[in-house]
Order: C-alpha cells, then sequence, then structure tokens
C-alpha cells in the first residue's frame, strides 16, 4: 500500500485537465459524423510520415523533436463517412456552431468568462494522432471556479479541440490509426494549480465530471473522458501526468508521483554524497560473444550490438523501488523504449537473463567500473542500441539533478511510465484556414445540473434516491426524460432502464445492441396497453438478439402483445363465474386464488394491477 505523506510540507501543488468528447451530430471542422467505426470496416487506407515544423519565432517543441527522432511509419484507416479535411487534403471548414453551443454550456456551469473573440491555434502533434501533424484548438473561456470541500479550485481555461485519431495497434513499421474518432469536438478545461492533496485531485474531478455530464451533450463511455493530472512537490518538479481513464485512478495517482518525486530526491542525494557522474557508452559486444542469454545473443547473432553505459556511484541504486515494480532501472528502460530498444539490463538485476556472473565482471572490467558502481547495458541492432544507451545515459545524469520535468502516461496500477518531454509554447501557432468567431454566452442557457435533477425526480416522480440517481447519472437520463414527457410511467421507465438492461446484461443478453428507439418503442406500447409490464424484458431480450426489428414487429412476432380492457374485464368475470360459491362463502377472501387463476387464463398479457382492479370490482359486485 502507498504511504501518506505529509503533503503540505511536502508542498504539493497538482493541477486538472479534462478532456471530454462533444455529443454532436458533426465533427468539429467538417460535416462527417461523430459516430465510432469498426477498423474491420475500414474502405482504404493510406500511409504518411511526420516532422516537426518551427514556429513563427524559428522554434521547435522538444516534445515535437524527439517523437521525430523514432522513425516511424503511420497508417490511417479511412471509412466511407473520411473525408478531404480528415484526411489533411482540404483545408478545415468552420468552426461548428453546435460544438461552440455545447462549450459556452460548459463555460456557464464553471462560472468562466467567454472571450470576445475566439482564434483557432494549430497545436504540433507528430506522433501520427493527426494527419496534419498538430491539433486544432480555440479558446473559448477563462477565469471560473469550482467548490471543492477542502475549499475553491480555479478553472483557468477552457479550450474546444479536435479529438485525435484513434490508436488501433502497434503494427512493424509503425503505428496504425483510425480516422473516425479525429475531429471529433473536444473540450479541455484546465484547472489552476491550487489542489493541495490527493482527496481534493478526485473531488475536483467528480465536480467537473458532473457538471459536464449535465449538459446532456457529452459522449459517454470508455476513452470518451480522459484526465491529465499535474503534480509537483516543492523540491521536485512539474509532472504531467496523461491518459487517466478513470476517476477511481486519480488520488492513487497523485499519491504515487508523490512517492516517485520523493523517492528521486532522496536517490539524488545520495548520488551526490557518492560524487556520482555518468561516463560515456561503449560497445561492449565482445564480452558477450559467447553468452547463453538469449536477448543479447538474438541481438548479436543478428549483427547487432550490445552498448554500454558506467553509471559511477550508482551501484544499488538503479534498483531502487521509486514506486511498486517500477526502479530508477525502469526509468532508465522507459527512456531506451523509446528509441525502439527493447529495454535495458543492469548490474543491480546482474547476474540473471542468461547473463553470468564471470560476464559482469568481464563488463565491468571492460567499461572501468568498479566497486561501487552500476553498469547499463541495450542489445539491440547498432544503431538502436547507440541512440538508447544515449538515452540512458541522459536520464541516468538528470536523475543526480533531481526529478525531471516531463510527460509521463498513467498506468491503471496508479503508477506511470515516460512518454516525451513536457512541451512548450513552441508547440502552438496560429490556424490561418479558420477565420475567428465572436461567442455569444446569451444564446445558450446554462442546463439543469445532475444533482437538482435527483431532487427533481424524487419531488416530481416519486422515484427513491437511488433509482433518482441512477437514472440522473446514468447514460440514459435524456432518454428518460423523453419518455416521461411522452407519457411513460416514471417508474417504469427508470426500472426498465436501470434494472431491467441491468438482469439482461448479467444474462449475457447483447444490450449494447438496443437502440433508443428499441426502448423507447416498448415504453410507449406499456403505455398504450399494446404490452404488459411483464414482458418487457422479454421483448428487449428479442430486440437485442435482432435489432433489425422495431419495438412493433417484435412484439406482434412473439405474440407479447397486451390483452385490452374489456378483453381483461370477461376473462375476469368469468373467472368470478366459475368460482362463484367460493365468492359468495369467502367474499373478498377470495381473491389472492381468483388472482392467479384470472392471471393464468390471460395467459401474462395483462398487467396485475389491471387484472387486480377489475377482479376487486367484480367480486364487490357479488358481495
Amino acid at each position: 500500500m502507498t504511504a501518506e505523506y505529509d503533503y503540505e510540507s511536502l508542498g504539493l501543488v497538482a493541477g486538472l485537465e479534462i478532456h471530454q468528447q462533444l455529443d454532436t451530430e458533426t465533427k468539429l471542422f467538417c460535416s462527417c459524423p461523430t459516430e465510432r467505426r469498426d477498423p474491420d470496416g475500414a474502405a482504404r487506407r493510406f500511409t504518411r510520415y511526420l516532422h516537426p515544423t518551427r514556429s513563427e519565432l524559428g522554434e521547435v517543441d522538444d516534445a515535437a523533436l524527439e517523437e521525430s527522432q523514432i522513425d516511424r511509419e503511420f497508417e490511417y484507416l479511412a471509412y466511407d463517412s473520411t473525408c478531404l479535411v480528415e484526411e489533411d487534403e482540404e483545408p478545415p471548414h468552420r468552426l461548428d456552431r453546435e460544438a461552440l453551443g455545447v462549450a459556452l454550456e460548459i463555460a456557464q456551469l464553471l462560472e468562466m468568462a467567454a472571450v470576445d473573440q475566439a482564434h483557432v491555434m494549430r497545436k504540433i502533434v507528430v506522433d501520427g494522432s493527426n494527419t496534419s501533424g498538430f491539433q486544432r484548438s480555440s479558446l473559448i473561456a477563462t477565469d471560473g471556479e469550482i467548490e471543492t470541500s477542502a475549499g475553491p479550485v480555479g478553472i483557468e481555461d477552457l479550450l474546444l479541440e479536435e479529438e485525435s485519431a484513434a490508436r488501433i495497434e502497434e503494427t512493424d513499421e509503425g503505428v496504425r490509426f483510425g480516422l473516425d474518432r479525429l475531429g471529433i469536438p473536444l473540450v479541455e478545461i484546465g484547472t489552476s494549480p491550487d489542489i493541495r492533496s490527493p482527496e481534493q485531485a478526485r473531488e475536483a474531478a467528480e465536480r467537473i465530471g458532473m457538471l459536464l455530464r449535465s449538459t446532456g451533450t457529452v459522449k459517454r463511455g470508455l476513452g470518451t473522458i480522459r484526465q491529465d493530472v499535474n503534480v509537483s512537490i516543492a523540491e521536485g518538479a512539474r509532472v504531467e501526468m496523461k491518459g487517466v481513464q478513470s476517476l477511481d485512478e486519480i488520488d492513487d495517482l497523485v499519491r504515487e508521483e508523490v512517492g516517485r518525486q520523493v523517492a528521486l530526491l532522496e536517490i539524488s542525494e545520495e548520488l551526490a554524497e557518492r560524487d556520482a557522474s555518468v561516463g560515456d557508452p561503449i560497445d561492449a559486444s565482445e564480452v558477450f560473444e559467447d553468452t547463453e542469454s538469449g536477448v543479447i545473443g538474438g541481438a548479436l547473432g543478428s549483427g547487432g550490438s550490445v552498448m554500454a553505459v558506467p553509471l559511477y556511484g550508482f551501484d544499488g541504486l538503479v534498483g531502487r523501488e521509486l514506486q511498486p515494480d517500477r526502479r530508477l532501472g525502469t526509468e532508465l528502460s522507459d527512456h531506451a523504449k523509446r528509441h525502439g530498444a527493447g529495454g535495458i539490463f543492469h548490474t543491480d538485476e546482474l547476474p540473471a537473463y542468461g547473463v553470468t556472473g564471470n560476464e559482469v565482471e568481464a563488463l565491468r572490467e571492460a567499461v572501468g567500473a568498479s566497486e561501487g558502481d552500476a553498469v547499463a547495458i541495450v542489445a539491440d541492432d547498432t544503431d538502436t542500441a547507440e541512440n538508447a544507451i544515449e538515452a540512458v545515459a541522459e536520464r541516468a545524469r538528470t536523475a543526480m539533478e533531481g526529478v525531471p520535468e516531463e510527460t509521463r502516461g498513467a498506468n491503471e496500477d496508479g503508477t506511470s511510465r515516460y512518454l516525451r518531454p513536457l512541451p512548450g509554447a513552441a508547440r502552438m501557432y496560429p490556424e490561418t484556414d479558420v477565420p475567428p468567431v465572436e461567442p455569444d454566452p446569451s444564446e445558450v442557457e446554462a442546463p439543469e445540473l445532475l444533482t437538482e435533477k435527483v431532487e427533481r425526480y424524487q419531488s416530481e416522480h416519486d422515484l427513491d434516491a437511488g433509482l433518482a440517481e441512477q437514472v440522473a447519472y446514468g447514460r440514459r437520463m435524456p432518454l428518460f426524460e423523453h419518455v416521461v414527457s411522452e407519457g411513460v410511467d416514471p417508474t417504469l421507465a427508470a426500472g426498465t432502464l436501470e434494472s431491467t438492461l441491468t438482469e439482461l446484461r448479467r444474462d449475457d443478453v447483447p444490450v449494447g445492441n438496443l437502440t433508443d428507439d428499441h426502448l423507447a418503442g416498448t415504453l410507449a406500447l406499456v403505455r398504450d396497453g399494446d404490452l404488459p409490464k411483464g414482458s418487457v424484458g422479454d421483448l428487449l431480450r428479442v430486440l437485442a438478439e435482432e435489432p433489425s426489428l422495431t419495438a412493433e414487429e417484435a412484439a406482434e412476432r412473439e405474440e407479447l402483445g397486451g390483452a385490452s380492457e374489456g378483453d381483461v374485464r370477461e376473462a375476469v368475470r368469468e373467472v368470478v363465474e366459475r368460482n362463484e360459491a367460493q365468492v359468495e362463502a369467502e367474499g373478498m377472501g377470495a381473491f389472492s386464488g381468483l388472482m392467479g387463476e384470472a392471471m393464468g387464463t390471460l395467459g401474462g398479457k395483462a398487467d396485475g394491477e389491471v387484472v387486480s382492479t377489475a377482479l376487486r370490482e367484480e367480486i364487490q359486485k357479488r358481495t
């Protein structure tokens, strides 16, 4: 379990960047739909190589430069809906007005002030996730605030951006992306560095998430919202951790990063006491000519090399744990991997992996390392090994200085891994193909908050607190609002959209195939008396298995239609007449037994409430 720290004394400062896809009809700079597609349905493919460009001041961003040093081919999957804008073969169109309206709604909920004029900027991105080599982004609002139990957190800015292409898989040549996601409108919300504890970071993210969902026009599901967390402590450095998928991960991620920075500072102090240094990389291939290590032997057998770097004074520290199952050696390995290597070996973990003790001693002698020193090696093709070992050496040098500023990727266990240097101002420059717009907040109204919806569902629709919260925060909330406005019983609608669908999912019914039309149509049949409540689950099961059917078609085919009120009363009358003696003797006491008989006679095609009412009336007539 991660240790808890005195975050105040450590000087913890944290901030959030929330990226949320908007559920608009079209993309931000073209008229293509925003629905995701199956990669197997791609109509065609094309490839690109991307390179960084200089800013208007002639500068090149460090993060873009490092990314460009990795020689990779980017392949893109295009669909029947893909247009020339998405392929970067045509200039972008004007900024989508629907997306701008949603962004302004969000700005109001965050108590932000809209800018007088929004200008679209280009942000250099050469990792292949944008066909153009940059992402378009526009500042929409500034200076907001949210409340947390630990005090207010400022909201510095809200930007409207285009989503990147979806990363499908790594290939032998590079990376494959899908263009279905590229260009989906996205808001980026950046907080001020006001967060002072892991718990406050999570609470702030939850509050912003609630406000976003309150609009009813944001996409839901895995990958539609991402949180980046910026963390630093007084003696450390600002580190940006990207790609947090779940709110449950945020507080753990902050705790683990604080622990990592504390450990790196301790290592730095110890290296200083040891007067540590990093030597020059050398080719140590001869040491392993007869090795039994599969990794090293494989590299040498393919004409590659073993490159080594002496780490003077680092003995025992390369294997020092920074986070669970992550050590300083793991950090060095991350940098090697960025240059195409599979990783590193180091003497804090050797002999192992087929490397013998004699080889370790020979390695130390070859690089001039003695007791108290460590050695790191990379075995790969010669170019890769040389580039990777240089990156390892550079990261080892920064270990002597303390905590490096960098961008890291969030792991599911709360730890993180190195991605690239922090981006700088050199990555932004104006987009000349898109004219500026003047946002008008008066054109939009702030929506009802989800917390307010919960209270309203309880008071207006008589839902219990738990069900009201499930519906308000659920993905089907807009559908619930719609069907209730169309006269569907609120309790039936809520139970169907939450409880019934959950039960079907647990029974492995493919409820993901059910559309809003399927659900609304089913509930309308109940409302109109054409389907008994008890048959809702049966009908939805059929529709999930055969989504091409409408609710009406499926109900008719499966003979799930409800009995009319006249049919119910006639059936009940016949049951009472058959049991006339019992009714005369027991009066209303005969109700329970006759109710079961009446329901059986109707074959489940009538709601129990309707049958119950008719039966009570019929018994009362005869007593």
